[in-house]
């Protein structure tokens, strides 16, 4: 091969890779999830670009993705309550960052917002709301302080598109001695509770045995009342069931049968007569 032969192979080489590379320069790919932030010569634009492919200027504009999709991070938060006991707590964040302020957010803080921007938010919303209430407060009131947290850190960072889709405070870490302290009256709470169920339970006892007693007096009592209302009932039967046979009895009773009833029991003597002398009349029975 000649030299000028080979001269215009190796140009034709380069053109070509000249022409590969411009090719590939003038289109983008933009990730699912993420948002395309156009950069013309340094200087970021308004438009953005969705996922997908894209064509730009080659060497004068590139597009710089960034994220959109629902992120996590676990933030340890050091800070004092009310009644200045010391606080270590771990709180979870998930966030996500608004599409429409892509190019907002790389322009003035840039891709790593989490740490500029976020992490100083959490950290400061946890010591102004955990400074309000007593280190017992915080146990018990968790959720509530939990969800004013959120709160306090959500109107630091939307303003800058970034939105808070969950948060937790997982954890809480107290000191030694306050944990003691906490434990002993805990221990203390649960028995003065298992007192007061047990005299409860003796109070509810002995009103049952009472109200038993009560029920069975007048139990008794019913019963009796009904067996001498049944006696009594039975007397005043019998009484004027023989109060009725004595009148039907009497309604029977005729001078013909009282004579039938003497003639009956005659036994055939007459009984002797005597007069005396004034004209009276001794009648002696002799029939005994």
């Amino acid at each position: 091969m000649s030299g000028k032969s080979l001269g215009i192979l190796i140009t034709s080489i380069i053109i070509g890779l000249a022409l590969v590379i411009t090719a590939f320069a003038t289109g983008t790919i933009v990730d699912s999830g993420t948002t395309g932030v156009k950069v013309w010569m340094g200087s970021v634009q308004e438009e953005t670009l969705d996922d997908g492919f894209h064509f730009k200027v080659p060497f004068f504009c590139k597009v710089v993705e960034m994220d959109n999709k629902i992120q996590k991070i676990d933030v340890e938060a050091n800070s004092t309550s009310k009644d200045l006991q010391n606080i270590d707590s771990t709180l979870s964040i998930n966030f996500h960052l608004a599409p429409e302020s892509s190019a907002t957010m790389y322009r003035n803080v840039g891709q790593n917002y989490s740490d500029t921007l976020l992490q100083p938010a959490i950290q400061e919303a946890a010591k102004n709301v955990m400074a309000k209430y007593r280190a017992e407060e915080l146990i018990t009131n968790r959720s509530k302080v939990g969800s004013e947290i959120q709160s306090e850190i959500s109107n630091k960072v939307n303003e800058y598109g970034i939105i808070l889709d969950k948060f937790n405070i997982t954890n809480f870490s107290f000191s030694k001695a306050f944990d003691e302290a906490i434990e002993q009256k805990l221990v203390a709470e649960q028995n003065k509770i298992k007192a007061q169920t047990e005299n409860e339970q003796r109070v509810a006892a002995a009103e049952a045995d009472a109200a038993e007693a009560k029920a069975r007096a007048e139990g008794d009592a019913e019963s009796a009342r009904i067996k001498a209302e049944g006696e009594a009932a039975a007397i005043k039967a019998k009484a004027e069931a023989e109060a009725e046979a004595n009148k039907k009895l009497n309604e029977s009773i005729s001078n013909n049968v009282l004579t039938y009833k003497q003639i009956e029991a005659w036994d055939g003597k007459y009984p002797t007569v005597m007069s005396g002398d004034d004209g009276s009349h001794i009648i002696i029975d002799t029939t005994k």
